[in-house]
């Protein structure tokens, strides 16, 4: 058996593998399929200060190798996810709490809330399918780093996250742009802004216009933009993109990536994740390899 530990920011995950926010709850749903403590950690829905309901449906769509989704975070507020989910969840595996907002101060107080409770926390500035907040902190560098300065001050205890958007000029820029904001690792990628069309209505298929594009048909460019981060930070990353196997995460691991996430592929197949952690530890066993982390960054590009 491989060791499938990894350290992410000084916090030790049994493996690299993590489900992505948005894909999986705080957990219990699934919890009911399989023990989600074979996990090596849990990515939380994106958390505001106040309770969303969300856009309005339709808000998912599927399309040939994606889905589009414009859920628009909605979750229960960060106040309930600590009384009724955190303890639960911190009793079975690593917890990275995704922090979302409208202004920078959202961002800080929430982040703050959380403090010293997760594990770790996933700045989501990342997500097209909110009116304010959101996607607009993470397309240039600036607010980039602005907003990770906001959420780095207000912690003391947990490190600090940042997902950065696909839908920008220059993924290194602004991995650069958030570790000189003081993150203390990078994800990514989160969603690709598209839209679908019924053509019978002649009207878009979600009620949001557009949405963000994952699934299997975006893993090439999220493996590009992730190689291409991690040539531009000391940091350490978390890749995420379209991974439906093992195969997809070593190529995460390979081009520079600690841990991975893992998000539409849990609506495909409810046990992928576990699926993939087996994977992954036969992968290792058949090719002589003892430790995962020390493929972390190993692509031969000669």
């Amino acid at each position: 058996m491989a060791d499938l530990s990894v350290t992410l920011c000084g916090i030790e995950l049994k493996n690299p593998v993590i489900p992505a926010s948005g894909t999986f709850g705080f957990g219990r749903e699934f919890n009911e399929i399989y023990d989600i403590s074979v996990l090596g950690g849990v990515c939380t829905k994106g958390l505001t200060l106040e309770g969303r309901t969300g856009n309005p449906v339709p808000r998912i769509a599927e399309s040939r190798g994606v889905i589009l989704n414009a859920v628009g975070l909605q979750n229960p507020g960060v106040e309930r996810f600590i009384a009724e989910d955190l303890q639960w969840l911190k009793g079975k595996t690593r917890v990275v709490a995704n922090v979302a907002g409208s202004t920078l101060e959202d961002y800080a107080n929430v982040c703050a809330r959380l403090d010293g409770l997760a594990d770790l926390i996933e700045l989501n500035i990342s997500c097209p399918n909110v009116k304010c907040g959101g996607m607009a902190f993470g397309i240039q560098p600036e607010s980039i780093r602005e907003v990770t300065a906001a959420a780095k001050n207000s912690l003391k205890k947990t490190p600090l996250v940042v997902k950065l958007s696909p839908n920008v000029e220059s993924i290194s820029a602004n991995a650069r742009a958030a570790e000189a904001g003081g993150a203390d690792c990078i994800s990514l990628v989160n969603t690709f802004t598209g839209m679908a069309i019924d053509i019978e209505r002649r009207k878009p298929t979600i009620a949001n216009n557009t949405g963000g594009v994952s699934g299997a048909g975006i893993k090439p460019i999220a493996v590009r933009m992730t190689y291409e981060a991690a040539q531009a930070v000391q940091i350490p990353i978390i890749g995420m993109g379209g991974i439906t196997c093992a195969e997809d995460a070593l190529e995460f691991i390979m081009a520079g990536a600690t841990a991975v996430q893992v998000g539409t592929q849990n609506f495909t197949d409810t046990l992928a994740c576990p699926k993939i952690i087996e994977g992954l530890n036969d992968w290792c066993d058949r090719h002589g390899v003892n430790k995962i982390s020390e493929l972390t960054g190993t692509l031969n590009m000669n």
